[in-house]
């Protein structure tokens, strides 16, 4: 069972979202029907950025969700109908690399940013899951908009996910403030090396055979 590359998943998330899945209908081979998602069908990665002072010394991770799952309603013809909703295992969350540093991201690195991310951004002990409800969903086959609430930490935010259909698949993205939702970015040396308030969760899942 393929699933895109961790490159190419994340470069698809900085492509302008409609252009690369613009075409006419027979392109559009998403049928209409209830999917399952998850780890088999596709993926589902978190982007997040540098600040600060100290920014050359961090890195610009790429974390993959490992055990999640949902469902989407999809209905090419009539995206108002549409509707997906997505529970993530909070403690799942796995750093897959690290871009940029003064030195390479190490091992030890991963384990530490991971545990921090469980205990002290997370706080999985408390809130196992992160949730996602879809609201309402507009647009087209080639550049649909989903808006919805996701909640992490116990807290209910809306939130807005753009992205498209195109070869039996969806793919998009979404930004995340994380102070919104009350979690405070993680930071380092008193505050001159801290990760960007902005996360980006960016998707690319098979719908169908």
């Amino acid at each position: 069972m393929s699933h895109p590359s961790l490159q190419s998943t994340v470069m698809s998330s900085h492509a302008d979202i409609p252009g690369p899945f613009r075409g006419n209908a027979h392109e559009m081979d998403v049928e209409a029907g209830t999917y399952a998602l998850g780890p088999r069908s596709g993926r589902l990665l978190v982007l997040t950025g540098r600040a600060g002072l100290g920014a050359k010394a961090g890195h610009d991770l790429t974390i993959e969700v490992t055990r999640w799952r949902g469902e989407a309603v999809v209905t090419p013809d009539d995206l108002a109908s549409c509707r997906v909703t997505v529970e993530v295992e909070a403690a799942s969350l796995r750093v897959r690399e690290g871009a940029g540093g003064v030195k390479p991201l190490t091992n030890s690195d991963r384990v530490e940013i991971e545990k921090n991310m469980r205990d002290k951004v997370l706080k999985v002990d408390q809130h196992a899951l992160i949730t996602f409800r879809s609201t309402r969903v507009t647009g087209n086959p080639q550049a649909f908009r989903v808006e919805g609430d996701l909640t992490i930490v116990g807290a209910t935010r809306p939130v807005t996910v753009n992205g498209a259909l195109a070869d039996g698949r969806a793919r998009g993205r979404a930004t995340v403030v994380q102070s919104e939702w009350g979690i405070r970015p993680y930071s380092a040396f008193l505050g001159a090396l801290k990760l960007r308030d902005e996360v980006e969760l960016i998707f690319d899942v098979r719908l169908g055979g």
